[in-house]
């Protein structure tokens, strides 16, 4: 089958889905009140709570949910055959992310920007709180360690990229002080931005003196390396440790210096790269060679397809970002569709041309079925399998491959940053939280609660195991936020 038809079928899908439905859901459910005193404003303290543009919120709320998870979950996911797939990342978009990410924008925000765990107590009881509490603190740092995981792999395999990667700090620090300390526009400087970023994964590309290879600083994969350690373990373990002083700066930070501005400019980065990768599939019109359904899966679908794609359909970290530091800057409650409901479609989309760029990899069947041979080969070859096929995509533009790859490779790891970056506050908020609730003044402070995050969250990732069960930790959070966002529109 053609994939155009399976990008038009999602892409009809979502428009409808975001034209009606969620129009029915803003003005028949939520009501939403354009005059309604958000908390950004309510309780603007220039950190946290910040009324904040549309578009540069939409920017934030996207790149934090999005991270590498919707790609890859779907390109994972694809093993049981692209039909399943493009199914529930579609109607999982559509009627399950959709309305549960929006549901939790305006849940909070109508009480004074509140996490999911705090309205629990209010909506549902005391010990509800509690048990979300500590859930979602658990799960959270459950993602803090994949997404360092994910990033610091990506860095040992595509070293090209990490240049475009860091060069986005200084850049986003300039935006944040042009467009909230000088009034500026966003359009010279996000343009700017934009082209400095791929012309430096460009140039990385092509020029190895700018690629930051660790493992061959450290003599190469072979080498032996002080404390028992190869190259490719102490680049690993070099990784992690800048990247977690990166978190830790940017987690403290008020949101308009770092947080937000880079999350805007990755969201613009993201759409050009999604732009590229459309219609890189409408100018090569490449046919599905990956099975529609996988007759002989060694494992079956259910339920580990709706685990393997959460983000991409639903999960509940949606919840948390939404609740935990969307609605702390929302302008206007009426933003809250355009910035939830839209966000989730985001998602959507980069999930399904994470299904059709792995779908038309392949020369064959019989090569795809070579390499997802078991659910555990498609584990491994899931990520990989998706930058090779985006870049082929991308190719079909005049891009050469290997520049393709590398752009592929820059946006995955700019998402999983993103969402880094915001996780790491969600779970200062949740200590801090926890803290003022048990009487431990002391963990509450911001510098403490994002060392505990941030040390923990360290610890986890380097453990022989490494990170796991994220995708059911996922679902997991949905019942945490499910159950307040339905019981508040039934109270009076």
């Amino acid at each position: 089958m053609n994939a155009i038809w399976i990008a038009l079928f999602g892409a009809v899908c979502f428009v409808m889905g975001y034209r009606f439905y969620s129009k029915f859901i803003a003005e028949r459910i939520y009501r939403l009140d354009p005059y309604f005193q958000t908390p950004a404003h309510a309780y603007q303290d220039g950190v946290d709570y910040v009324p904040t543009n549309k578009w540069i919120l939409w920017g934030h709320h996207f790149t934090s949910v999005a991270g590498a998870a919707p790609i890859v979950g779907p390109a994972i996911a694809i093993y049981w055959g692209w039909l399943p797939a493009i199914l529930w990342v579609v109607l999982g978009t559509v009627f399950a992310a959709g309305v549960h990410d929006f549901g939790a924008v305006v849940l909070s925000n109508r009480h004074k920007g509140h996490s999911i765990g705090t309205l629990a107590n209010k909506l549902i009881g005391q010990r509800a709180k509690l048990l979300f509490l500590f859930i979602i603190l658990i799960l959270v740092l459950m993602i803090n360690a994949v997404f360092a995981w994910v990033i610091a792999k990506l860095f040992i395999t595509f070293p090209a990229s990490v240049l475009s990667v860091f060069i986005q700090i200084p850049l986003a620090v300039w935006i944040g002080y042009r467009v909230y300390r000088r009034s500026g526009s966003m359009l010279l400087p996000s343009v700017i931005a934009l082209a400095v970023m791929y012309g430096a994964a460009l140039l990385a590309s092509e020029v190895p003196f700018l690629q930051i290879d660790l493992v061959s600083w450290f003599g190469g994969s072979d080498a032996a390396v002080a404390g028992g350690f190869d190259a490719t373990s102490m680049a690993f373990l070099v990784w992690i440790v800048v990247l977690m002083v990166y978190v830790y700066i940017a987690s403290t930070l008020p949101v308009w210096k770092l947080l937000q501005p880079r999350d805007y400019i990755n969201s613009h980065q993201l759409v050009v790269g999604l732009a590229l990768l459309y219609l890189g599939l409408l100018f090569g019109a490449p046919e599905m060679t990956a099975p529609s359904v996988n007759g002989e899966a060694d494992i079956s679908w259910y339920p580990l397809l709706f685990i393997t794609i959460a983000c991409g359909a639903i999960s509940g970290f949606h919840g948390l970002v939404a609740s935990g530091t969307t609605s702390k800057q929302l302008d206007k409650e009426t933003d809250a569709r355009m910035i939830g409901y839209g966000g989730a479609l985001g998602e959507g989309m980069l999930a399904m041309i994470a299904i059709i760029a792995v779908g038309t990899l392949f020369a064959s069947s019989a090569d795809f079925t070579a390499t997802y041979s078991s659910f555990s080969a498609a584990g491994s070859s899931g990520l990989g399998s998706f930058v090779k096929g985006a870049g082929q995509l991308a190719g079909n533009l005049g891009i050469p491959e290997h520049m393709g790859a590398t752009l592929v490779a820059v946006i995955v790891v700019s998402f999983a940053a993103t969402t880094l970056d915001t996780a790491v506050r969600l779970m200062r908020y949740i200590i801090a939280e926890l803290g003022t609730e048990y009487g431990m003044p002391v963990i509450a402070r911001k510098h403490v609660a994002t060392s505990i995050a941030v040390i923990s969250s360290a610890a986890l990732v380097i453990l022989p195991e490494g990170p796991n069960g994220f995708g059911s930790g996922g679902y997991l959070l949905c019942p945490c936020s499910a159950p307040a966002i339905n019981c508040w529109p039934a109270l009076p």
